[in-house]
């Protein structure tokens, strides 16, 4: 028997001021999976992040949550959801420690219960040593890391984030990223939206593209890496004269010259079939080429992006 889904969206709407925001939306989400939800300004990313956390109500459509209906159930759903808005507000004189005491008292907890959840959150977001600082006055990194901890109180199934890495340092990216690693391996179900699109194909399960309201592509990160159209692409480098490279992938049959490089050059197999591709190799060495690296290149993510919204754009005109 199929497991149930964690997170399921059907035929889900919303329209507001004569726009369609979203227009039809089919989603199922496995328990423990990490989606990454990629879209331009304007796309309805957002919009749809904010019906599952019950902020808005779908003109038309339904979504599930845990097996809950969102729009029939909200107090269930925000029981078993933590959402990450993409902003917040920081009060003046309130401490780190204060404002997650408080939303703590919001989601319930009592006492020493409360107490105890407020320092697990500050423990893993490693926001205990700033406990006394005001919210305020943190940094964005750490700013970003109090949302989370807020989000992360009421210890939810499934985890809504949105833009969480937007304007952070390199530092502090790396940072969060490892943070929504360990909630991964948890078991969490983590929905995240983001523009960093170079980052998230080593972290996501699933690449969601959303365009005008609708989605584009759904599915696992090689598929959209990988390259397609029967052949591949390969850097090469090697030891002493690249000339020597470049005059033998002019002449090989399987090889076209895509262009020279400082160590050797960029040249694509007329086909992706490993015999074929090991052959070539092959051939270079016999050459006597000195062959140092020999990489496959994937198309990068932003790329995908940018064609993907390039074929939409076709099959609508």
């Amino acid at each position: 028997m199929t497991a149930k889904p964690m997170l399921s969206l059907s035929r889900l709407e919303l329209s507001y001021g004569g726009i369609q925001a979203v227009k039809g939306i089919d989603l199922e989400v496995a328990e423990g999976e990490l989606v990454c939800l990629i879209g331009a300004n304007g796309a309805g990313k957002t919009t749809t992040m904010r019906m599952m956390v019950t902020l808005d109500q779908p003109t038309q459509g339904r979504i599930e949550i845990a097996g809950w209906d969102v729009v029939g159930y909200p107090s269930r759903i925000r029981e078993r959801v933590g959402w990450m808005p993409d902003s917040y507000g920081a009060y003046k004189n309130v401490t780190v420690f204060e404002y997650l005491d408080f939303m703590a008292r919001a989601f319930g907890f009592r006492s020493i219960e409360r107490s105890a959840r407020v320092e697990e959150v500050m423990t893993f977001t490693d926001l205990a040593p700033i406990r006394d600082r005001n919210m305020d006055k943190l940094s964005k990194g750490m700013g970003q890391r109090l949302c989370l901890g807020r989000a992360l109180l009421n210890d939810p199934e499934v985890l809504i984030l949105d833009e969480p890495a937007a304007g952070l340092d390199p530092k502090a990216r790396a940072e969060f990223k490892e943070l929504v690693r360990l909630l991964s391996q948890e078991g969490k179900t983590i929905f995240i939206s983001s523009h960093i699109l170079s980052e998230l194909a080593e972290m996501c399960d699933l690449l969601l593209f959303i365009d005008g309201g609708r989605i584009v592509h759904y599915g696992p990160p090689e598929s959209l890496t990988r390259t397609t159209q029967g052949a591949i692409e390969v850097h090469v480098e090697v030891l002493g004269d690249v000339e020597q490279l470049v005059q033998w992938a002019e002449l090989d049959p399987e090889v076209k010259l895509l262009e020279p490089r400082k160590k050797g050059a960029a040249i694509r197999i007329e086909s992706v079939e490993e015999e074929v591709v090991g052959r070539v190799l092959k051939r270079m060495i016999d050459a006597g080429l000195v062959v140092t690296e020999f990489r496959k290149e994937e198309t990068r993510l932003e790329e995908a992006f940018i064609e993907m919204l390039r074929k939409v754009e076709v099959e609508e005109s």
